[in-house]
């Protein structure tokens, strides 16, 4: 294999110019001779700067896929580091006619074949597949990580039409990312005028996705479930049961028609050859097979994978972070068709039994509002202690439904659903249901999740008014995931009506009673071995830098004794580091506080603040950016405010002071 490689070139800073004159910047690695034997083009195209934000993982990825006969275009999107422009939004039309620009472009050059490929995690993820539903034609194939076929459901917004704290969290990173300059040795003299056009227009997102509380055409817009049958392109999805994203690969795999197939190993929101947990995969492997085929017309053999090979996990003892997850990976050739539907009934002695004729309960859920403190953060990304931890605190706040001991292990593969009839006592509401796996000892490891905001019931597209006391019947979908609870062990059903801090909570302090429910468990049993094979994890060569200050993840809950108010306080230090290529020095610190009163759940209160630093030699740029959001029963309330220092000296200030009205959440 060694002697087939390509020996590559980069260019740091190649324009690309769109038609309307915009110029984005990108990085390229290729071979060398690619002029004279033109290649295909692999496309990332992303907001979060090539110059310092992803070039840790870009190293380890695009040099290593260019020596294989590739070239691996990064492109920094419209207003984001060293291109030119303005970002008004995330995903919108102008970022999608601008990737199908930049597609064509790259087909059109010299040293490419004609044929490209766009792979992307998160954001490029979704925009992969947003501009594949758009069908380009040199676009044969995308590998898509991380990612969503659905803006409103199952992205950082709303979850169930719950309102996710995460739409401020994310929202918050975004403002502080976008609110630093390009690279004065890449743009020249014009990087002050690039940068203070952009702290002008620069908006706070959060603020135009509150004013989007049901899924509507805002939201329909770059959700390609809206039209599978647009995606002409090959599609690899890659997904982890750490990640946000667990629903996706499953999604695809199952309603797209163009050549597709899934993989969802143990991660968070990493790359396989380097996320954690363990095991790491072969990815750039893989990734190859699946250019080889669809842009060199090779025979690779991705046509014979399984249809869906998914990570089965062992059921393991609760930690807010895993290096390792021990388990098998196992093939689902007939997803969604393989698993076996295992129907429970819950019972009035709080059992979850096999089912049988349901009796009418009378059980009463009505949770404290800071339960919850113990479900982790919504999307792992930073390698802090972001997992879900023993879950009996947020489980003795909850209505629980144990099974008996386990006479056999079980092998969870899917999405359970619950449907119940209930009651609520007031005219707002959110249910959340878990599926905890339960140890001889008692401790509670949550397995899977999901959530639903009562008034969208009947669909997320309309608000279905509660009428106090009356009879609903509502279904609840919990997250894909594939896990083993050991023989001798239990699985329990939790049901609550507040999950702080990752869901807003809903204005009445309200109780629901349970009248029916039933519960459906995807069972798909497997053996002790791997039925499928990875090759190791490789790796391109890491970043070259200097580390000037070491980074670090907390995560503290505090109790004040005085008001009763319980915080939970977040701290990532991201370090601060020089890049020995060319010098440019970066560091970051996020901060969050999600306050609230066990028994007002207008109390709830989020704060975000973060520090970004960039300079170089005797230039030195510093922004802080603030965020803070509380509600009443009518609105909801957000400020954000941004100080931008140039060599310490305040250059600019900005704020923003919002109402919102509350509709249904």
């Amino acid at each position: 294999m060694k002697n087939d490689l390509f020996e590559i070139k980069e260019i740091e800073d190649q324009g690309i110019i769109l038609s309307d004159g915009c110029r984005l910047s990108s990085r390229i690695w290729m071979p060398k001779n690619s002029e004279i034997h033109p290649v295909p083009a692999i496309l990332e195209y992303l907001p979060y700067r090539k110059r310092d934000g992803t070039v840790a993982r870009d190293c380890l990825t695009h040099p290593f896929i260019a020596s294989h006969g590739y070239a691996c275009v990064r492109v920094d999107m419209r207003g984001n580091g060293d291109s030119d422009g303005i970002m008004e939004d995330e995903y919108t039309e102008s970022e999608i006619n601008d990737g199908v620009e930049v597609i064509n472009w790259l087909a059109a050059q010299i040293w490419c074949n004609g044929k490209v490929g766009m792979m992307g995690i998160s954001w490029g993820g979704f925009n992969s597949l947003q501009i594949a539903e758009r069908s380009p034609e040199p676009l044969k194939a995308i590998i898509t990580l991380c990612s969503t076929v659905d803006r409103y459901a199952d992205d950082i917004h709303y979850k169930g039409g719950c309102l996710l704290n995460e739409n401020l969290g994310w929202g918050s990173t975004m403002w502080s990312y976008s609110s630093r300059p390009p690279d004065p040795m890449l743009v020249g003299d014009e990087w002050a005028t690039m940068w203070n056009k952009r702290l002008k227009a620069e908006p706070f997102l959060p603020i135009k996705w509150l004013k989007h509380q049901t899924r509507d055409s805002y939201w329909k817009h770059g959700s390609v479930c809206e039209n599978y049958d647009g995606i002409k392109s090959a599609v690899l999805a890659v997904g982890g049961w750490g990640d946000a994203y667990k629903n996706t690969v499953s999604h695809l795999v199952s309603n797209i028609k163009a050549p597709v197939k899934g993989v969802v190993g143990p991660w968070v929101h990493k790359y396989p050859h380097f996320a954690v947990p363990e095991p790491k995969i072969g990815f750039l492997q893989e990734a190859l097979r699946w250019w080889g085929r669809w842009l060199k017309d090779l025979e690779t053999g991705v046509e014979e994978d399984p249809k869906y090979t998914v990570y089965l996990m062992d059921g393991v003892r609760p930690q807010s972070w895993y290096a390792k997850r021990p388990g098998v990976w196992v093939n689902e050739g007939y997803w969604p068709d393989g698993p076996t539907i295992s129907t429970f009934s819950l019972t009035e002695n709080s059992k979850l039994t096999e089912f049988s004729k349901t009796k009418d309960l009378n059980h009463i859920v009505c949770s404290p509002q800071d339960c919850g403190l113990d479900g982790g953060e919504y999307c792992a990304i930073w390698l802090g202690p972001e997992m879900p931890g023993d879950q009996r605190r947020d489980d003795s706040h909850s209505k629980c439904y144990d099974s008996e001991i386990l006479t056999e292990r079980l092998d969870i593969i899917g999405a359970p659903v619950i449907r119940l009839k209930i009651k609520s006592d007031v005219k707002s509401g959110q249910i959340i249901v878990r599926l905890n796996h339960i140890h001889p000892d008692g401790a509670s490891t949550r397995i899977t999740y999901g959530c639903m905001n009562l008034l969208h019931r009947n669909g997320h597209e309309k608000i279905s008014d509660i009428i106090p006391n009356e009879l609903m019947d509502i279904e609840v979908t919990l997250d894909q995931i594939a896990y083993r609870v050991p023989k001798g062990h239990k699985i329990r059903v939790s049901i609550s009506n507040c999950y702080w801090p990752l869901l807003w909570p809903m204005p009445d302090l309200g109780t629901l009673t349970l009248v029916q429910g039933q519960f459906d468990l995807p069972i798909s049993s497997h053996g002790d071995l791997d039925e499928r094979g990875f090759q190791p994890a490789v790796l391109g060569k890491p970043w070259k830098i200097a580390t000037v200050r070491e980074g670090g993840n907390q995560r503290n809950v505090k109790r004040d004794l005085k008001s009763g108010i319980v915080t939970t306080e977040i701290i990532d230090d991201f370090g601060k580091k020089i890049d020995q290529e060319h010098g440019l020095i970066t560091g970051s610190v996020a901060r969050e506080w999600w306050s609230i009163h066990p028994d007002d759940p207008l109390s709830a209160r989020g704060r975000t603040h973060w520090t970004e630093e960039i300079g170089r030699g005797d230039w030195s740029i510093r922004t802080e950016t603030y965020a803070e959001m509380w509600s009443d029963y009518e609105n909801f309330y957000v400020k954000a405010s941004i100080a931008a220092f140039h060599n310490e000296d305040l250059v600019f200030e900005k704020e923003f002071d919002e109402e919102i009205q509350r509709l249904g959440h």
